[in-house]
């Protein structure tokens, strides 16, 4: 079928003005923030309803067209870039909050809510969505699933599937299938709403959920530490965690720093240097919290595992020092930085994360490394900018070389190539490093059985 047969078609499936061929919709939703891929997609198609999700499927299984699914577009794997000629389907007009349960705390949502939209909504009813990151101002709740994203909480609340009750789907057959219906209970076989978390829309897409929320959070205090060494972050978090439940535990270099206070708008947390920061929040419920965090600050100062540290006296300054940490991956955005996200057992992070610095550093002496993370649960994320003088194309091939070296430490650790970014098409080729052979085997079995015609979101993560 030609191509404008095809478009004509598919505006009789969804509502009028919601296939959009023109160059603009398809650069900027035919890809996400990587940078590597230039996107090449046949046309974006925005249905509202599960029913229209469907036809279209149905519509690209009979004429074996692949389908990329697009929420918000910040991912980092390439998961939503469509580079050969595929129907982008875009969920940003399924961005309906459908029902609130307050007995149950569930609030069931269209795919393409916006991360904060639900935050808020919860906040309005006196009630707390967890699962937060930067990019939550314009990350989608399908997006979220589909990598099972983490983000800065997740020492305290988890992932996302942590928080899903129930899911709406339309596998690669084209069935709508209700997954777990909402139950807390439901110990009847698989499970296969986790299927479908984590799996990037290679086995479907999701159309509406039912998320779990939770009581709100008691005066939330944020303290940010000076670090003597990098091995100082486990014994600080070992420290704090024998007496108080943390919300958070966040880390970031000095040169990580550097590029979020030249940005502008921020300032230091204190006049001393380290060489490494944590940034810890926790509910201040009652004086004796304050006290026991004041004490065990002392207590790292006494040891020498903190140089210098300051804690939050107020919201507003709560948020300000959140934004030393939140504001690195816009303020290194202009230097096109080639961004791992990798991850290890907690207590392996300070000898894994040197041993990958020392590789980087000793090949590319001139490349600047910007090292920040999730490392209460162990997640890292490693940032390799882009000289000035370098250009694009020759930047990422030297990258790719790294990519080998860093992932054998990550197989040497037993970690993941990729902690909450997907894998996309930036990490398929190293899935190995992670996942063994006959994982990998099962992994393209549970693909043929949900997608037969290897349409949806074709050659990422796995390849058939």
């Amino acid at each position: 079928m030609a191509p404008e047969q095809i478009i004509e078609e598919l505006k009789g499936l969804v509502d009028e003005g919601k296939v959009r061929v023109d160059e603009d919709s398809l650069q900027t939703h035919g890809k996400d923030w990587t940078k590597i891929h230039e996107p090449k997609p046949l046309a974006i198609v925005f249905p509202k309803s599960t029913e229209q999700v469907q036809s279209v499927v149905k519509f690209a299984n009979q004429h074996n067209i692949g389908l990329v699914p697009s929420g918000g577009r910040t991912g980092l794997s390439a998961g939503a870039v469509a580079t050969n000629g595929e129907i982008v389907v875009s969920f940003d007009y399924m961005n309906q909050i459908i029902d609130f349960n307050a007995s149950d705390r569930t609030v069931k949502c269209q795919a393409g809510v916006i991360t904060e939209q639900l935050q808020d909504y919860a906040d309005q009813q006196g009630l707390y969505y967890p699962v937060d990151f930067a990019s939550a101002g314009s990350s989608q709740l399908g997006g979220n699933l589909s990598t099972n994203a983490g983000g800065i909480k997740v020492i305290r609340y988890g992932m996302s599937r942590d928080w899903v009750s129930g899911l709406t789907v339309v596998t690669g057959n084209g069935d709508i299938i209700e997954l777990n219906k909402d139950l807390e209970k439901n110990n009847t076989g698989y499970d296969i709403r986790h299927l479908f978390i984590g799996a990037e829309g290679t086995l479907g897409f999701i159309t509406e959920a039912t998320m779990k929320l939770t009581r709100q959070p008691t005066n939330l205090t944020v303290l940010v530490l000076g670090l003597s060494d990098l091995n100082n972050t486990m014994d600080v978090l070992q420290a704090f965690q024998q007496q108080i439940d943390l919300t958070a535990y966040e880390f970031f270099s000095h040169q990580a720093m550097g590029h979020v206070l030249a940005h502008g708008d921020v300032q230091a947390p204190f006049e001393g240097e380290a060489p490494y920061y944590a940034l810890l929040e926790f509910e201040a419920t009652s004086d004796a919290v304050m006290d026991d965090a004041m004490a065990l600050f002392e207590k790292c100062v006494e040891e020498g595992w903190v140089v210098d540290g300051v804690i939050s006296q107020s919201e507003t300054q709560a948020q300000n020092l959140w934004r030393l940490r939140e504001g690195i991956s816009e303020s290194i955005a202009p230097h096109t930085p080639y961004k791992n996200d990798i991850s290890v057992v907690v207590s392996k992070v300070p000898q894994f994360l040197q041993e990958i610095d020392e590789v980087v550093t000793e090949h590319y002496p001139d490349f600047e490394i910007i090292w920040f993370g999730h490392i209460g649960d162990g997640n890292l994320h490693l940032n390799i900018l882009k000289p000035a003088d370098l250009p694009k194309e020759a930047f990422f091939e030297k990258c790719l070389k790294v990519n080998k070296w860093v992932f054998e430490i990550v197989e040497k650790y037993n970690g993941s190539v990729s902690a909450e970014h997907g894998v996309g098409l930036t990490k398929k080729d190293y899935l190995s490093y992670t996942r063994s052979p006959i994982e990998i085997e099962y992994m393209k079995g549970i693909k043929r059985v949900f997608d037969p015609n290897n349409i949806m979101n074709p050659g990422k993560v796995i390849d058939l």
